[in-house]
């Protein structure tokens, strides 16, 4: 634990810097990035100072959650922009899976606060659900704006590595911090993080999961996706080796502009790389390391403990895509679950995004990309659809353990 708290104030005070830093291209802060940071600066400080003391009250309080496994999780990966969301959303709804929620990442990641906020959902409905009303019209106003991007709400399945906030080590922070370097760090996890650090950050990882499964239920499997774990799906192979993959795959060309245009909106609330010195070289970096991760650990010719989909074919055909997943991992497809594909699909095959991006937009053209994106082309392998190394198996039974 001391050397968690080391290596979280170390990237603490690198945030610090950074929030005080002119930004690149720049002699000073704005007077919008000063304001923004003297708000939020002070207000993320306190929210993670609190996580912590929860989190040191479950060692005292719920001990117990120490002794629950993790078994058999199931890990949606894939760079940014390559479908993880819809993939992740519809597992979601698989009663055999327990996935955290926006408001557990960012709200409860200890077992105190989920406890804590359950008796105030409780005591809230028996008033007549004044707090929830309003924390409705909170929500509308601060997540409205996202929908096109990447749909938010409290109760809606997300990505756990907001969880990993009270560490310092979610890559979401370079986004108000872009010169804060040991933030970058994050997105390269397997091939430049030292081992003491990252055994302590999995390490804590894995507390996280056990504490949810301790609220959820010990019976359930861990359903996690993330699109920022690219960089370190070696680390989750290693910590969690009875886990199941799904990676999710898109051409370079599409995802770079993609993430880069989805960035935007918080770069330009904190003001944070006004003259574009960063973020378009840099995150186009971050994803070429992310392509290369997943190649070396998740290949796209498959695998029995993982799958690869090609993003235009799974939603063009979810139900069919989602049912193989579940035959080559060899997860159990319950009933109501499996019913339900037919609607998702449905959904799947009319939605049309709002989110509208160009290469141009960012000083670059679909030949630039593919040039810098060449060697990740060439190792195409096996990919558009759910690939094995062995032969296909039926569908498990509700309720029987996969192999």
């Amino acid at each position: 634990m001391i050397g968690l708290l080391g290596d979280s104030l170390s990237r603490y005070g690198s945030l610090l810097g950074a929030a005080i830093r002119p930004p690149p291209g720049r002699r000073r802060p704005s007077a919008r990035r000063l304001l923004v940071m003297v708000g939020f600066v002070p207000l993320f400080t306190a929210a993670q100072f609190v996580h912590w003391v929860c989190l040191l009250l479950d060692e005292i309080l719920f001990p117990a959650y120490r002794r629950v496994p993790v078994r058999e999780p199931l890990f949606v990966v894939g760079v940014p922009r390559s479908g993880t969301t819809l993939m992740h959303r519809v597992l979601a709804r698989d009663p055999n899976l327990t996935t955290f929620s926006t408001w557990e990442c960012l709200v409860a990641p200890s077992v105190t606060q989920r406890k804590l906020v359950r008796g105030l959902i409780r005591l809230d409905a028996a008033i007549g659900r004044p707090l929830a009303r309003l924390l409705s019209l909170i929500e509308t106003r601060v997540f409205g704006g996202l929908d096109d991007v990447h749909p938010m709400d409290l109760s809606a399945p997300e990505e756990d590595y907001l969880a990993l906030l009270p560490v310092m080590a979610c890559f979401v922070l370079v986004i108000p911090f872009p010169t804060a370097e040991p933030l970058w760090g994050m997105a390269t996890v397997d091939r430049d993080m030292p081992a003491g650090r990252k055994h302590r950050l999995m390490a804590f990882y894995r507390r996280l999961l056990q504490r949810h499964l301790y609220v959820h239920g010990p019976d359930k499997r861990l359903l996690s996706k993330n699109a920022a774990f690219a960089g370190m799906v070696g680390a989750l192979r290693e910590t969690f080796p009875d886990a199941r993959f799904v990676r999710c795959h898109r051409d370079p060309q599409a995802v770079v502009p993609s993430q880069l245009s989805a960035i935007q909106g918080g770069v330009s609330l904190f003001d944070s790389d006004p003259a574009n010195r960063v973020f378009t070289a840099r995150m186009t970096d971050v994803l070429r390391s992310y392509y290369d991760n997943l190649d070396r650990h998740l290949p796209r010719a498959g695998g029995d403990r993982h799958v690869v989909l090609d993003m235009a074919r799974f939603k063009s055909d979810l139900a069919a895509t989602v049912r193989e997943v579940y035959s080559t991992l060899g997860l159990p497809l319950a009933a109501a679950f499996a019913d339900s594909l037919e609607d998702e699909a449905r959904a799947a095959r009319v939605y049309r995004s709002r989110h509208r991006y160009a290469a141009q937009d960012f000083g670059l053209d679909e030949t630039a990309i593919a040039a810098q994106f060449a060697p990740v082309q060439d190792r195409r392998g096996t990919h558009g659809h759910a690939s094995a190394a062995k032969p296909i198996a039926p569908p498990v039974p509700a309720g029987q353990q996969g192999p």
